[in-house]
């Protein structure tokens, strides 16, 4: 498990950041919604961490776990997503 030093947190002072860490923990600032549907602003937000990496939440439970994502691993999920390789989940 990586310790970085991110400007979300408080302090700056060096945390350990991993996955299912409480989302609070990264601090409030810096997350944004991506995108936002017809659900009542319930989504998910992303934060991209000074290491590179990207913190997503669930908007209605900020307290709740982050996970914590590579870039090459939300590339991949992205690209998947826009070829259709997740459509599955919508029926």
């Amino acid at each position: 498990m990586d310790r970085i030093t991110s400007p979300h947190m408080s302090g700056g002072r060096a945390e350990r950041i991993y996955n299912g860490m409480p989302a609070r923990e990264l601090g409030s600032e810096g997350w944004h919604k991506p995108w936002s549907g017809g659900n009542g602003g319930n989504c998910l937000e992303a934060m991209k961490l000074a290491d590179g990496r990207i913190a997503v939440r669930q908007s209605t439970d900020p307290d709740g776990p982050a996970l914590i994502y590579t870039s090459d691993e939300m590339t991949a999920f992205i690209e998947g997503a826009k070829a259709g390789e997740a459509d599955f989940l919508l029926s």
